[in-house]
């Protein structure tokens, strides 16, 4: 037997092992059938099946950071960190993110397209319950998707289906949507963090009031920008949610995050201080997870407030900046280099091309072109939305000096940042997660009319390429319109994008997870509640 052929059958035995296929005895058995010694195939069941076959049980205490007393649980409004984990561990969406950074179902069990992409059939898993005891049916979903669209809407996911012309229920376990034209992402659309399934009223409308969900726990008590208490739904529709018990606790500042972590207050944190990590990797009983993803920062500029409606003014602020610097200083090296569009290299249709660098010279022929001479812009910032944002633009106002560029960074409440800074202050610091496809970051964040069109650009050919490129099926067609409009954002856009973050999280070491983690939300996509368990 070649060496190769039993690495194959040792992988085979493991994995049916982890899934209590077979037992100890039957997976030693098997090992040593493969020519493995007794004490190696010890080793093999203690550290690759034992350490990673889930068991139940347990409260799994998180600090998560970026809570804010503003928060509802209305999923139209949903946008910091916090409730995007809550949103996870007590409800539910058609489809998931898989912890290999793939599509799967979560209350949708298949999902077919029309031809030409303009109609999608989702079939629905059944005996799917809410926490209240309600059945989950069709129209649950219906009501729940038609919650971000009309005219009436408020939901910051509103442009995410302004092609959708209709949704309906057929029978209890199918849905059918309807586009103007094709759209090869849809599936990967209805897995964005505001398209929950919700409660339908009756009337049209659902209720989110409540906090009914279909996910793995149920709310049992829930202070915004405090805490959260929840407990297992014994409905729930899928494997996992493997805890008795899920305590979310803000804590929005980093040493308050950490020293809960150490003392054991805590089981597991949504992010590190990248300051202190080494100070950190000598406490006893802490594992890390660093897990590159196409997490970005952000810093919008009002393209419609002066002086940022000028063009020079913008290419100016985007040579001004150092990136490889703050990468270096402020990340530590956990990331990588952004282009001044929202695209990671590890995500689909990333285009190559060329890096923009830091050149004060080339930012002082941009400050003389503009005609505006030297000019002062104040930049806002607060930690709760990153560990080290103020640091960061700190940073990047000395890059800036060299320029004739004066920047006055704002330290902002981390309380209401969302509600009082973002979108109303012409220049903040931002930090956005991965989303699957090109095309639902630059609907949320870059097409015309989006709610969440932080920086107020307007191009004309983008939205063209963005809604031509939505029904594109041929691959290399899509690709090159995708590389035109990250062009597009790179050279003419109102958005800085210094870098991509890595998922850096760390738990205490009984808490245990699965071969690989989703990098699209920190703690496995924000499913950590119901991929991971104590060991």
């Amino acid at each position: 037997m070649s060496n190769r052929d039993t690495d194959a059958i040792l992988a085979a035995i493991t994995e049916a092992a982890r899934k209590r296929r077979i037992n100890r005895r039957g997976f030693m058995e098997g090992a040593l059938a493969t020519g493995a010694t007794t004490a190696m195939a010890s080793t093999l069941w203690s550290t690759q099946v034992a350490a990673q076959t889930p068991k139940r049980g347990g409260t799994f205490r998180v600090g998560v950071h970026d809570g804010n007393t503003a928060d509802s649980l209305d999923p139209g409004t949903t946008e910091s960190v916090y409730m995007i984990q809550l949103s996870h561990a007590c409800r539910s969406y058609l489809t998931l993110i898989t912890n290999t950074n793939e599509l799967g179902g979560d209350i949708a069990t298949s999902w077919s397209a029309s031809d030409d992409a303009s109609e999608w059939t989702f079939k629905l898993a059944s005996g799917v319950t809410f926490h209240s005891g309600k059945a989950m049916t069709a129209q649950d979903v219906v009501d729940s998707l038609n919650f971000h669209r009309g005219d009436k809407t408020t939901s910051a996911a509103k442009a995410l289906l302004t092609d959708v012309t209709d949704i309906k229920a057929e029978g209890d376990d199918t849905v059918v949507i309807t586009l103007t034209s094709g759209n090869a992402d849809l599936p990967f659309l209805v897995s964005d963090y505001h398209l929950v399934i919700l409660p339908s009223d009756g009337n049209g409308g659902v209720d989110w009031q409540s906090g009914d969900g279909t996910g793995p726990y149920k709310i049992v008590n829930h202070e915004p920008g405090v805490r959260t208490e929840l407990t297992k739904h014994a409905g729930w529709h899928r494997e996992g949610a493997y805890f008795d018990e899920v305590h979310m606790i803000a804590l929005n500042d980093p040493n308050a995050r950490q020293t809960a972590l150490i003392t054991g207050d805590i089981d597991a944190i949504t992010t590190v201080d990248l300051k202190t990590i080494s100070l950190l990797r000598r406490a006893p009983g802490i594992a890390f997870d660093d897990v590159p993803s196409g997490s970005h920062v952000t810093l919008p500029m009002f393209c419609d407030v002066a002086p940022f409606d000028n063009l020079d003014v913008r290419l100016a602020l985007k040579y001004s900046i150092n990136r490889e610097e703050i990468i270096e200083k402020i990340l530590f090296g956990h990331g990588s280099i952004g282009n001044d569009h929202p695209i990671a290299p590890s995500l689909p249709y990333w285009a190559d091309l060329e890096q923009r660098r830091y050149d004060p010279d080339k930012a002082k022929f941009h400050m003389e072109k503009s005609g505006l001479g030297s000019i002062n812009v104040d930049l806002s910032a607060a930690d709760s939305v990153m560990s080290g944002a103020v640091d960061m633009c700190v940073l990047f106002a000395e890059h800036a000096k060299a320029a004739g560029i004066n920047i006055n960074v704002i330290r902002e409440p981390n309380d209401g940042y969302w509600s009082n800074v973002w979108l109303v202050k012409p220049f903040v610091f931002v930090q956005w997660g991965a989303r699957p496809t090109p095309d639902v970051m630059f609907s949320l964040a870059y097409k015309d009319d989006a709610a969440w069109n932080e920086s107020h650009w307007q191009n004309k050919r983008f939205n063209e390429l963005l809604l031509a490129a939505k029904a594109e099926l041929d691959q290399n067609k899509r690709a090159d319109m995708y590389k035109e409009m990250q062009l597009l954002c790179k050279d003419d856009g109102g958005t800085i994008v210094p870098f991509f973050i890595n998922r850096t999280m760390a738990r205490r070491d009984n808490v245990m997870h699965g071969d690989f983690i989703a990098s699209n939300w920190e703690l496995d996509g924000a499913r950590a509640y119901e991929r991971w368990w104590f060991g």
